[in-house]
């Protein structure tokens, strides 16, 4: 579950909401253990990954460094690079 969570901060062009959102979802889902919660457990499980959204933009957006951004096509090749090395596909 939790290999869908990227890093986030220091790409040109920024992390989108989209992204943003879609990490702390499987963050919610990898702590809660629920993939979809039960009725039940909806609004809560919808509600967290609304506030842990909103806590992780602030992180990302307050985060300062030296660094120069990293390339997002660029960290996509090396990655695709291990998984071949790794998996042999």
């Amino acid at each position: 579950m939790c290999r869908n969570i990227k890093t986030l901060y220091n790409f040109e062009p920024p992390a989108t909401k989209d992204e943003i959102r879609d990490a702390s979802l499987q963050y919610v889902r990898k702590i809660s253990g629920f993939r979809e919660p039960s009725e039940i457990n909806q609004a809560r499980f919808e509600k967290s990954v609304k506030e842990i959204t909103e806590a992780t933009e602030k992180l990302v957006r307050s985060l300062k460094t030296n660094a120069e951004p990293r390339d997002r096509e660029e960290e996509a090749r090396k990655a695709h690079q291990r998984a071949l090395k790794r998996f042999g596909k």
